[in-house]
């Protein structure tokens, strides 16, 4: 006979299953619609993506469930339904796996960004009658993942624990590893939680392994529950009008042991996650035997990759200047036709502390940089407007601003107001660029307005350089911009990239900014097909600042691929010896690039400025002997 949940929990791990939504989409169901109202309209087709889990490994099921609310459903017109849909949710989850599976009803938040006026009564009312529903058809268990807030969570295990004692597992989405998102810091709240009821407390969506890991490191042991984890396949990219994910399979199975090792006795996944995910997962766990529940070590918090003070780099007082430019300073384009030229990223900060950025700003300017150049909200974590810190950039120091412009978070109106704003602040470079998706940032109640696809803002900045407005309105005045346009040669297909690129240069790019490279040998290989290309190209560095960073990178991110040599000369470093090893390996880096390409893009990690200005110095000293060289 199957174990209680709570007491399988005590003697083995279980995987869980992956995800329904995305990997619907994946499929070619489209967005927009109801998934949970395919429970009744297409059976076959939840029956089966549950039946592929398990067959998978996954001995924890969700039920299609996770927005069949009366609030959500509402969205469809289909309020009336939400028996019929919970219902038949978890009738076909039994069907369709084996004995020894565990069905969990989910039921996710109501109160997502967007929808924080909703009212508690209304909350409280929506998730009673849902868990209500699931609880009647007999589930093993119940689910509530993805909640942002405590208020909310609360109403939700209090609404299991008035009418039934099955398992509770608990997931908060976080943003980072400190608290939830209306500050409770996690231990406070998973204490809340236990004290409530809660079996298994735990994290779900909007990072990938390698955030959730931190979360847990963050917390000092105290917490004697259970932990899941069902992390994101990595950060999703959007090309071309679809969503992808990065994190393979292998990556996942190699996080899964680890997830083990500190105290998680359910390890599956969220958005961007397949059967092929939880085949790696489950065949990592085969075997694995876990400690028991008041032995398992909480792992030592290490350094956290996020910390703004800067590394001990020893930073050289006499750099090798560039040629000075004219008094009529020329455009990036034209300066990198005459030289070596240097961009450096230095993201705008997330609060409203500008201290630390202006001084890197200033010293990056002192370094001798040529711009400086600011993200549009990147990864879809909110920041200060880059408008904004390009202008006080420019007006402080004199360095060159240069902004990057996302499809994401404008309309045709709000962009064409924001070039505006920008050229009559005399901000002429930009690049314009898609924009990661908003569901997947720190605010995912947001939404993506995409009405451009970042070709098309390429060719309607260049219309207004031509005089003429977005509507085809004649304007009194001719705009100034440069226009860069973003390329990842970080591809198994690097002659389809420089096809797309062809595109962009066809559509009024002027120069172009890639993804940080890692591997001297993509650089030749990417020198090699781009010859053509006649517009200046700015090869990405971006210097590592540990171990877990560059795993992080190489796993989560898209458009960014490390090599395995890279990969494991920062294996295991952290602090002060991992950023000390990121700037050597960037070293090496720019004097592979430095015959090829002239022109240079640095991006800062974490505001430690100081490296990317040691990185500029050692441009310039680069460029001074391989100029005697040659």
């Amino acid at each position: 006979m199957k174990q209680d949940l709570r007491e399988a929990l005590q003697h083995r791990i279980l995987a869980g299953d992956g995800a329904m939504g995305t990997y619907l989409y994946q499929t070619g169901f489209p967005v927009g619609v109801s998934y949970e109202e395919f429970n009744v309209l297409r059976p076959e087709v939840i029956g089966g993506v549950h039946r592929r889990y398990y067959e998978a490994g996954a001995r924890l099921i969700e039920t299609n469930t996770f927005s069949a609310n009366a609030e959500k459903l509402s969205k469809y017109g289909l309020e009336s339904d939400i028996e019929l849909i919970n219902r038949s949710g978890v009738r076909l989850a039994r069907a369709s796996v084996g004995a020894d599976a565990y069905v969990v009803g989910a039921v996710g938040p109501i109160r997502a960004a967007r929808r924080k006026g909703v009212r508690t009564a209304t909350v409280q009312h929506a998730l009673s009658q849902q868990i209500g529903i699931l609880l009647d058809e007999g589930v093993d268990g119940i689910l509530l993942e993805t909640f942002l807030d405590m208020e909310e969570m609360l109403l939700a295990i209090r609404a299991v624990r008035q009418s039934s004692n099955v398992p509770v597992i608990c997931q908060f989405a976080v943003e980072d590893r400190g608290s939830t998102q209306d500050g409770i810091g996690l231990i406070d709240a998973f204490n809340r939680l236990q004290s409530e009821g809660a079996d298994v407390v735990g994290f779900n969506c909007r990072t990938g392994p390698n955030g959730i890991m931190r979360s847990i490191d963050s917390l000092d042991g105290t917490i004697q529950l259970p932990f899941s984890v069902f992390p994101n396949a990595g950060i999703p990219d959007y090309v071309d009008g679809k969503y992808t994910y990065s994190a393979t399979p292998a990556y996942f199975g190699e996080t899964a042991r680890r997830f083990a090792d500190r105290g998680a006795r359910i390890i599956g996944g969220c958005c961007g996650t397949t059967p092929e995910h939880i085949a790696a997962i489950a065949a990592a766990l085969d075997g694995y035997t876990p400690a028991a529940l008041d032995a398992v070590p909480v792992a030592e918090a290490p350094a956290a990759p996020q910390h703004e003070g800067g590394p001990s780099v020893t930073v050289s007082s006499t750099p090798v200047p560039p040629v000075a430019p004219p008094a009529e300073e020329p455009s990036i384009v034209e300066l990198v036709q005459q030289r070596h030229t240097v961009i450096v990223e230095l993201d705008p900060p997330r609060d409203l502390d500008i201290t630390k950025f202006m001084a890197g700003a200033a010293a990056l300017k002192e370094a001798q940089a040529d711009a400086l150049t600011m993200a549009d909200n990147s990864l879809a974590v909110t920041r200060m407007s880059n408008i904004a810190l390009a202008a006080l950039v420019k007006e402080r120091t004199g360095i060159r601003p240069l902004v990057h412009i996302a499809c994401r978070d404008r309309n045709l109106i709000g962009t064409q107001s924001h070039l505006m704003g920008l050229d009559a602040l005399g901000i002429d470079h930009v690049l314009a660029v898609t924009g990661d998706p908003a569901r997947f940032g720190d605010l995912p109640g947001s939404s993506s307005v995409y009405d451009m696809t970042s070709f098309d803002m390429i060719k309607m900045i260049r219309q207004m350089n031509e005089g003429k407005a977005f509507s085809g309105k004649q304007l009194k005045q001719k705009a100034k911009f440069v226009i860069g346009a973003a390329f990842n040669p970080n591809v198994k297909h690097l002659d389809k990239a420089v096809q797309r690129l062809e595109r962009k240069v066809a559509s009024g790019a002027g120069y172009i900014m890639t993804q940080p490279v890692y591997d001297p040998a993509l650089i030749e290989r990417m020198a090699e097909a781009t010859k053509h290309i006649q517009v200046p190209i700015f090869v990405g560095v971006m210097p590592l600042a540990s171990g877990r960073n560059a795993e992080y990178l190489h796993n989560e991110v898209p458009g960014i691929q490390l090599s395995d040599e890279v990969r494991q000369r920062m294996a295991g470093l952290e602090g002060e010896a991992g950023r000390a090893e990121g700037v050597q390996i960037a070293t090496e880096l720019l004097d592979a690039i430095i015959p090829h390409f002239k022109g240079i893009y640095l991006m800062t990690p974490f505001m430690f400025y100081e490296m990317a200005v040691k990185l500029t110095e050692h441009v310039w000293h680069r460029i001074g002997r391989f100029m005697n060289e040659a």
